[in-house]
């Protein structure tokens, strides 16, 4: 599919247009985003990317259409599993609610960046070497591997990227709004808020080295990769907090992630194999393989998403550790002010954490051993619940 390029500039524009709007318009006043704000927002977007294909399928033909719609999948799919560091890092760092769409915008508007330079430069490889394909093939087979690995989102294990920034860009120990920089003790200091932007900056380059191979596994027409990569990324913010109370509960996603980078990881090197011109294989001619269709790989992709996240959502394991790791979390979020003082926001996070409470105690006694520190657990508790009955005898009237 050959794209002028008045196409380019104009989808370019569009893209820009699209996070300037989301940046004036919802993200630089600070606040929460109420369930429904992100699911009209996060289903917008989404709109807006099948809009686009349907586009694509229309001028370009099914087989551009086919391949825009497996990349943009893949490419979502792999953006939700991200979403699980983004929350660790956030976590980590203990980032404000209500500033968290700040970060989020800038970690979406850097892997933007960064997956583009990672686009032109495959591109650029692919058209002068072919063994590239090989190499693709390789690190999304290590890839896959890896997310196979028990304790994937652990959420008690700090990204590396998170210590390294601890570690070698020492900050205040309080946020001041949201800016980079304050001043201490009569010095200007890194803030915790540029902490974070610096691990998520540096984490998405680490998540651009496995998706960019995967989506020239489905196609390699760089307008189809650069768009389906970029609509993937849009909404991804609204994404966060419509589904951040679900996020523990896909336990199944990274072994379904597996299979499915895993299959395009084989596909490239099949490709590899039939365009093969390295003289110590086959003495440098293609080999005959059998080359898996653009169409297949879109039904093995929504079939392999869907069983995941079913199971994962119907999954008494994932009910559990839904349960336990969010009691937790919005336990931690009630008792830092630092965090959230807004008391609608305060009561949102209560009421959540009782009914992940509610939850626990039906668990069947298999599943208590996905409390960790059982008792520093339940002490963690019964302080969230001391202070909102502090909270609730300060009230007027009471």
């Amino acid at each position: 599919m050959d794209v002028p390029f008045f196409v380019w500039v104009v989808t370019g524009i569009g893209i820009v247009g699209l996070l300037a709007f989301d940046f004036f318009f919802h993200v630089r006043k600070a606040h929460t985003p109420t369930l429904r704000e992100s699911a009209i927002w996060s289903s917008i977007y989404v709109g807006i990317a099948v809009l686009f294909g349907l586009g694509v399928l229309v001028f370009g033909g099914p087989t551009a259409g086919t391949e825009y719609f497996a990349g943009y999948i893949t490419e979502k799919a792999l953006s939700v599993d991200n979403l699980f560091v983004f929350l660790i890092i956030m976590s980590s760092f203990r980032v404000p609610r209500a500033d968290q769409q700040k970060v989020l915008l800038f970690g979406i508007v850097f892997s933007l960046i960064a997956r583009t330079g990672f686009i032109f430069l495959g591109a650029a490889l692919i058209n002068s070497f072919a063994w590239v394909f090989y190499i693709f093939g390789l690190i999304l087979l290590l890839t896959a591997g890896n997310l196979l690995k028990p304790g994937g989102h652990d959420d008690d294990t700090e990204p590396a990227m998170v210590r390294l920034a601890r570690r070698f860009l020492p900050a205040s120990k309080h946020y001041d709004g949201d800016k980079l920089f304050t001043i201490e003790n009569g010095k200007r200091v890194l803030t915790p808020m540029l902490l974070v932007m610096i691990a998520i900056g540096g984490t998405d380059i680490l998540f651009a080295l496995d998706s960019i191979p995967a989506i020239f596994g489905l196609t390699q027409n760089v307008f189809i990769v650069f768009t389906a990569t970029a609509f993937s990324l849009m909404g991804l913010r609204q994404l966060f907090f419509l589904i951040d109370g679900l996020l523990d509960r896909l336990i199944y996603l990274s072994y379904g992630l597996a299979v499915i980078l895993g299959f395009i990881g084989v596909k490239l090197i099949l490709h590899a194999l039939h365009e093969n011109n390295l003289p110590f294989i086959n003495d440098g001619e293609e080999v005959p393989v059998v080359e898996v269709g653009t169409g297949v790989s879109l039904t093995v992709i929504l079939g392999v998403l869907l069983v995941t996240v079913l199971a994962s959502v119907y999954s008494p394991k994932g009910k559990a550790k839904n349960a336990v790791s969010g009691a937790r979390r919005h336990a931690t979020d009630y008792l830092d002010l630092n965090y959230e003082t807004d008391i609608v926001e305060r009561e949102r996070i209560y009421a959540k954490l009782c009914a992940e409470e509610a939850d626990l105690k039906r668990l069947p006694e298999k599943y208590k051993r996905l409390i960790r520190n059982e008792t520093e657990f339940l002490e963690l508790i019964g302080r969230a619940h001391a202070e909102h009955d502090k909270a609730l005898a300060r009230e007027p009237g009471r």
